[in-house]
């Protein structure tokens, strides 16, 4: 029996193949690519055996599972779904934005470059000195969870406040930094931690902390070691590591602009 296929058709099967490929990438990104498989293995016996087979006993007892499942993995994955939801409704906000504010591009280059620079002057300073450091910089995605672990400032942002923030003998020198919104949020916070084994064995706790909130947000985070001075950055669950001023001002212009 030759099966005919229309444009509805193969945009059908187009739409579906993205869909399964985001979960993929999603799942394997919260580490749950374990669970993603098992889901699908279970989805293909279901169509045998209700649709292939028609054994409608098990087919029926498949068929409750299903629709008690769909409820289960909506719990079991709500942070993620809220995480996937939030960051579309915020790209096509962001992207909405840039259409009616394209005139002011110069404007938002310059008070960016006020926000960035007085970053990249204390990290180098912090650097030579070897004083551990953690900034995050909040992007589309809130971090008032992490904000609550920490010490609220709500400052102006200036080198001299960051490296007193992160002095050795500051109560505050061991938690991370958020800036938000182009201030100094908070401070002294408390971020998840990463557990990938992949993760250099030279890089430390700090290093850990912020692949863990970029694997949890879109966030930028930026850490000076307190044993080799060096900067690195963590975006995307993703380690750039022995960074110069140059190259950390270059990587926080592309991503906060």
């Amino acid at each position: 029996m030759i099966v005919e296929l229309g444009i509805k058709d193969i945009i059908d099967i187009v739409l579906v193949a993205m869909m399964l490929y985001y979960i993929y990438r999603l799942m394997k990104e919260s580490r749950s690519l374990n669970v993603f498989m098992g889901i699908m293995i279970f989805i293909v016996l279901w169509l045998v055996v209700s649709q292939v087979l028609e054994m409608r006993l098990l087919g029926a007892i498949m068929d409750k599972l299903v629709s008690v499942g769909v409820i289960g993995l909506i719990i079991l994955f709500q942070e993620d779904i809220r995480k996937f939801l939030y960051n579309l409704g915020a790209h096509e906000r962001m992207r909405m934005l840039t259409r009616l504010l394209g005139k002011s591009k110069t404007a938002n280059s310059e008070e960016l470059k006020q926000t960035i620079m007085p970053v990249v002057m204390a990290c180098m300073g912090m650097s030579r000195r070897k004083i551990g450091a953690l900034i995050v910089f909040e992007r589309n995605m809130p971090l008032d969870d992490v904000v609550a672990t920490g010490e609220r400032i709500e400052a102006i942002i200036s080198q001299q406040l960051i490296e007193n923030i992160f002095f050795k003998n500051s109560p505050l020198h061991d938690g991370a930094m958020i800036i938000s919104k182009r201030r100094i949020k908070a401070a002294g916070c408390i971020l998840p931690v990463s557990h990938n084994l992949d993760i250099p064995k030279e890089l430390g706790l700090r290093h850990r902390a912020a692949l863990g909130i970029s694997q949890e947000s879109d966030c930028v985070a930026i850490v000076v070691s307190e044993e080799t001075g060096g900067i690195t950055v963590a975006i995307k669950s993703n380690l750039q590591i022995r960074l110069t001023a140059e190259k950390l001002e270059s990587i926080l212009t592309k991503e906060l602009m």
